[in-house]
């Protein structure tokens, strides 16, 4: 029987192979979770790209799994260049508590990946911004005019999301 690290491993990019499994199984154990978040520093890029995507997963259904690794996101993996490392980590940041020093940070890294080459990092960038925003009145005045921006100028995908976001923001 294969570990679940293990399951991460084997295919190409295309696919998020049995992440899906690896979420279940690790949204309700901290230790399986540990064992593949730290894969997400993996040498290997479909390794890397899965494991974010299981942590994403599992993080969806208890956030309480990101808190142990909030340093660690904002530091270094939020650092990887890596597309699909960014697009899970633009989702897990607004599930993070954090300081206003470390929202800040936070926001920071994701105006930067507002810059990124691709647009699926851009509209998760842009809904993060967006989450964050709606309990901090003073990062949505901030934000507001960048999704309006983003939302004439962007792709179709960004302009459909920040169509919705804006709505959102308004309130």
């Amino acid at each position: 029987m294969k570990s679940v690290v293990e399951k991460l491993h084997g295919g190409d990019r295309r696919s998020i192979g049995r992440s899906g499994e690896v979420a279940l199984q690790i949204s309700a154990n901290k230790k399986l979770f540990a064992q593949v978040f730290a894969e997400i520093l993996h040498g290997d890029p479909i390794v890397r790209m899965r494991a974010a995507d299981a942590a994403e997963k599992a993080s969806a259904r208890n956030h309480e799994l990101l808190q142990p690794f909030k340093r660690e996101i904002l530091k270094s993996i939020a650092a990887i260049p890596q597309q699909e490392i960014r697009w899970h980590v633009a989702q897990m940041i607004p599930r993070l508590q954090m300081t206003r020093a470390e929202r800040d940070h936070a926001v920071s890294i994701l105006l930067d990946y507002l810059e990124d080459k691709s647009s699926i990092v851009r509209t998760f960038a842009m809904q993060a911004l967006a989450d964050l925003a709606q309990s901090d009145s003073r990062l949505r005045t901030r934000v507001k005019p960048i999704i309006e921006f983003l939302t004439s100028t962007g792709t179709p995908a960004m302009r459909a999301r920040g169509r919705k976001l804006l709505k959102i923001l308004v309130n």
